[in-house]
């Protein structure tokens, strides 16, 4: 049978895909440093107010649905020399609970991320953005899997949403499964790090722009923060060799 041609968006989402984690930081940064984030609208004595507490929630839930993900069920995500490519078809774990798990945790993060920064524009054209750059690649994977799988991947995308998880499948989803917590860490540590380094890069920001005068003495409790992650980080990385060893 003849493969259908690609679409537009399958190869906008092909491109995505092959230089996601080139663009995704590319495209954060200007977003961070060229808008001014928005002040932080507290009482007094409080840290955070109303909206950078809900983003925290948002970008806390993306991680954690991520960790879940990988936990149940894992897949390489990285695909075949930067192209789409799977050798089997996942529909366990919070598979089950919808076609992109992984990519539902990513866009509560991201969203999470541009409302904490708070400025408007940042806040519509940035979820806007990146949910497109999603939709693509999901497009560019849907187009492979369903060349490569056929009826199989039918069925399974008429059982299961793309996007919104339904948690009614949970305990079918995970019948017989074993949740891997070593897994989550080691292969999603870098996420972690990653987003809590966004979290303080726009807490730094946003006291550049408040008092530049007083800049040092509110950033250094975040850059001592920042050494401490960094270090985290090296320690998982020594952990996860050690622990490929064993395993080995």
């Amino acid at each position: 049978m003849t493969e259908p041609s690609k679409t537009l968006f399958v190869k906008i989402g092909d491109f995505f895909f092959k230089y996601r984690n080139i663009v995704f930081p590319l495209f954060l940064f200007p977003f961070f440093v060229f808008f001014k984030p928005a002040a932080i609208a507290h009482t007094e004595g409080d840290l955070l107010g109303p909206r950078e507490i809900a983003a925290l929630v948002v970008v806390f839930s993306g991680l954690a649905f991520r960790l879940a993900t990988i936990g149940w069920a894992y897949i390489k995500r990285g695909g075949l020399n930067k192209e789409v490519y799977a050798n089997t078809l996942v529909i366990e774990g919070y598979f089950g609970l919808c076609r992109n798990p992984l990519y539902v945790g990513n866009m509560l993060i991201y969203s999470g991320l541009f409302l904490f920064h708070g400025n408007p524009f940042v806040v519509v054209l940035g979820i806007g953005l990146y949910w497109f750059i999603y939709e693509s690649i999901i497009a560019a994977e849907e187009h492979f899997l369903k060349q490569k799988f056929g009826p199989e991947y039918d069925t399974y995308c008429q059982a299961v949403p793309r996007w919104i998880p339904n948690f009614n499948r949970y305990k079918q989803s995970i019948q017989g499964m074993t949740f891997q917590f070593d897994r989550c860490l080691t292969k999603d540590y870098t996420t972690i790090y990653n987003t809590l380094f966004a979290l303080i890069a726009v807490e730094i920001i946003r006291d550049f722009y408040r008092d530049q005068t007083l800049l040092w003495q509110a950033v250094w409790p975040w850059l001592l923060t920042l050494a401490v992650l960094t270090v985290a980080l090296s320690l998982m990385r020594v952990y996860k060799k050690r622990l490929h060893k064993k395993q080995s």
